[in-house]
């Protein structure tokens, strides 16, 4: 893996800080109606596209979700200003406004959705994993999910056959600790989620979700294990989200105490507090950052508003071929 330095911390804390200010820009957009629907934020769990891009072969490798999807496509190099454009249904959004927040897709960047589907992306990952094995491509398919996801059938079929062709896939469950409103102690039997990958024989770990460097070094672990050929990794990487599920989420089921907990181990403020501390940057330099970061969220949001609304061809020519 790629030496992990100071300049790499600039960059997470700012990948990191636009990502958490453009959800927060999308939720503004949400309750003055401007974006429709559904829309479910990634506010907390930053610091998992951060460590997991940086461990990938961003010339090769894929990545396929469920529908908390925003951020992960512009992790993976898709312009922000279309997937804004895509939340407020425009035609130069990235599926031309016609998939809305939970069908984000890139195949220029390979990010395939954006599923709303519970679990739905997981044998579909697979086949992207096996579709690169049979033209031996050396490309690596992360294929994420919520612990929700964890409890569906198709999860364990999947593990079953990318065990028994060695797929070059890693699974990885950003356990935020709630399946829509359920906790994970009362919808599973098991509640170190990693262990399920056991019963397949396939290496699995629980790592820190708030911290990218950790992930970076476990990601990378099992990328390079899949491209050699040695089959499959489960990462259960622990997060949390600090929004609701979704827009219409009234939280009955966590308290605030919870919440502020785990605010505390905010992955933004970590890294901006170890770059002060190993003072790679001042204060002064990171606030310009913070301002930076806010403008060309603006512009995205302009963009998005000028951009034409799709028209009823657009839909049958996109939907159907």
């Amino acid at each position: 893996m790629k030496e992990i330095t100071a300049n790499t911390y600039l960059k997470w804390f700012k990948d990191m800080f636009f990502w958490r200010k453009f959800e927060d820009k999308c939720r503004s957009l949400y309750l003055k109606q401007k974006i429709r629907g559904f829309l479910h934020l990634y506010n907390g769990q930053e610091a998992i596209p951060a460590g997991l891009t940086y461990a990938m072969n961003n010339s090769k490798d894929n990545m396929i979700t469920a529908y908390r999807c925003h951020i992960l496509p512009i992790s993976m190099g898709v312009d922000p200003k279309l997937i804004m454009a895509e939340l407020l249904g425009k035609k130069t959004g990235t599926s031309k406004g016609i998939g809305g927040s939970m069908h984000i897709f890139s195949k220029k960047n390979r990010f395939y959705g954006g599923h709303g589907i519970v679990g739905g992306q997981i044998p579909l990952g697979a086949g992207i994993a096996f579709a690169d094995k049979y033209f031996n491509r050396k490309s690596v398919t992360l294929t994420l999910m919520g612990d929700g996801a964890v409890r569906q059938g198709s999860l364990h079929e999947t593990f079953n056959m990318a065990m028994m062709w060695k797929l070059p896939i890693v699974f990885i469950c950003e356990n935020n600790k709630y399946a829509m409103g359920t906790s994970v102690e009362r919808s599973s039997n098991i509640e170190k989620i990693y262990k399920i990958a056991s019963a397949y024989g396939m290496k699995s770990f629980a790592i820190d979700g708030m911290n990218p460097e950790k992930i970076a070094k476990k990601a990378f672990f099992a990328i390079d294990k899949a491209r050699k050929g040695e089959g499959a990794t489960f990462l259960e990487i622990r997060t949390y989200r600090y929004r609701g599920h979704s827009m219409s989420d009234s939280e009955l089921y966590r308290s605030k105490e919870e919440v502020t907990f785990f605010k505390k181990k905010d992955p933004i403020l970590k890294i901006r507090n170890f770059i002060l501390k190993n003072k790679w940057e001042t204060e002064k330099n990171l606030y310009l950052v913070e301002e930076q970061v806010k403008k060309e969220i603006n512009y995205c949001v302009e963009f998005a508003e000028k951009s034409e609304l799709p028209s009823l061809k657009d839909m049958f020519d996109v939907v159907y071929e």
